[in-house]
């Protein structure tokens, strides 16, 4: 007899007995993947005390219980720390540095926190390598190498942690489940059974997930909905740089971002990443100007590089690394249209220095301030940077948390900051920084070169 399966949506977790083309559900398109169908438990009777409703004047209203990680540029993701009773689902490509984070981690909090790390992917004898590499040695913290969900419980109720990392989320798989590790149904109820029983015993969970070649983590979306804060680590394989960022987070931003150098020892705290991201900048060299952009609460420098040359072909290429693809098209047209630069007859490319990536619209002005550099081939002033949004009409707008850029910006010893002009008065100007105010896109060319 041939075994029944069922269909899921890997976005939404919808479950269906038939293939379709989109996802009814969620409306996504080619998300549904078979799976065997999980076997029908019989009906558990009834238990003998169940939940009851309260009044919302009777709950406790006092604030979450946070501890630090002793790795502060976590923290800063985190919300100020990480929350008693949460769980933390950290997202990343195999490889980035999940694993050596957590471990890290591990050695860096109070030595009185009781830690439970379950590894699926390693042996005892890696994990104890790897620990031995980072430096990480801790009495209480407990090892599991296995799978069994089951086992993981039972080890959980034993030892009565305080902190439960489980590595990873895709190798974890409950036997009554008919279906293999790692499939739709066993992600989803293997971590629905941790986070019932974070919730129950107030134990803080971190949980790794792998990624997926679309970026997203691998499993059922509904696997992000149930957990308390989803982290991703990114970084190009090539460089040494990492950034954490939270796409979600119940108990703080998701505006702030972690920055983590890869070396020989583990991963190393960038406390100022500014300074690194300028690092090697060229002098005197067309192409590149600075722009400040806002990660949460810190503002980063950031180097903007571009390449403008005659193109060959009827159509001229586009390429962007760091820089909205489509972004970058607005502005070259902008700068076609009222900058009058003849940039459509060429090939454009941008890069972002240092593997960060730029989404918010302040540094459109240094992007446009960059091509029009290429362009002309006449370098900008090396101790210049330019914040701003730039209009389809040309204008030049302004952008929020200015002062703190200005500060960051006359911190790192640059004397010259391009601004937009409807700001003119409105600002503190730092010591040693001198304001060039511009309306439009065509003036703050002609200013700078």
């Amino acid at each position: 007899m041939k075994e029944k399966s069922v269909f899921f949506c890997t976005a939404c977790g919808y479950e269906t007995s038939r293939w379709q083309g989109q996802c009814p559900g969620c409306r996504a398109w080619n998300t549904l993947v078979e799976a065997p169908a999980a076997p029908k438990v019989a009906e558990k009777a009834r238990p003998l005390r169940r939940a009851m409703p309260r009044k919302l004047a009777e709950l406790d209203g006092s604030d979450e219980l946070r501890f630090s990680t002793g790795i502060a540029e976590l923290d800063r993701v985190l919300g100020g720390g990480a929350v008693r009773g949460s769980i933390v689902l950290f997202g990343g490509a195999p490889g980035i540095g999940k694993s050596t984070l957590l471990l890290q981690a591990c050695g860096s909090m109070d030595p009185e926190e009781s830690i439970l790390y379950v590894t699926g992917e390693e042996s005892e004898h890696q994990l104890k390598m790897r620990a031995r590499r980072l430096n990480v040695e801790r009495e209480n913290l407990q090892v599991l190498a296995g799978t069994d969900i089951n086992d993981v419980i039972a080890a959980i109720e034993d030892l009565q942690p305080a902190i439960v990392i489980i590595d990873s989320v895709q190798t974890v798989y409950d036997p009554t489940l008919n279906t293999a590790p790692g499939s739709v149904g066993q992600v989803k109820q293997c971590a629905m059974e941790i986070m019932q029983l974070a919730k129950t015993t107030g134990f803080t969970a971190f949980v790794v997930g792998h990624v997926n070649k679309e970026g997203a983590i691998a499993g059922p979306k509904v696997l992000e909905h149930m957990v308390d804060c989803v982290l991703y680590f990114e970084g190009d394989g090539s460089l040494s740089y990492r950034i954490l960022r939270a796409e979600k987070n119940r108990f703080g931003s998701t505006n702030e971002i972690g920055v983590f150098e890869m070396v020989r020892e583990g991963l190393r705290q960038v406390p100022n990443p500014s300074e690194v991201m300028l690092a090697g900048r060229p002098s005197g060299v067309p192409g590149t100007c600075v722009a400040c952009v806002m990660e949460g609460s810190r503002p980063i420098l950031a180097e903007v590089q571009a390449l403008v040359t005659p193109t060959g072909f009827s159509a001229p290429r586009r390429t962007s690394n760091g820089f909205d693809y489509n972004r970058l098209y607005l502005l070259l047209a902008v700068l076609e249209k009222r900058g009058g630069m003849n940039v459509n007859a060429c090939d454009a490319y941008m890069n972002v220095v240092g593997g960060l990536t730029l989404d918010e619209p302040a540094a459109d002005l240094a992007a446009c301030l960059a091509i029009a550099s290429s362009f002309r081939d006449t370098p900008l002033p090396d101790k210049l940077a330019a914040v701003g949004e730039v209009g389809l009409t040309g204008e030049i707008r302004s952008v929020q948390a200015l002062d703190q850029r200005l500060a960051e910006i006359a911190r790192l010893g640059f004397e010259q900051c391009v601004l937009p002009s409807r700001i003119r008065g409105q600002l503190k100007t730092p010591k040693g920084l001198e304001l060039i105010y511009v309306k439009t896109l065509r003036e703050a060319v002609e200013k700078t070169l």
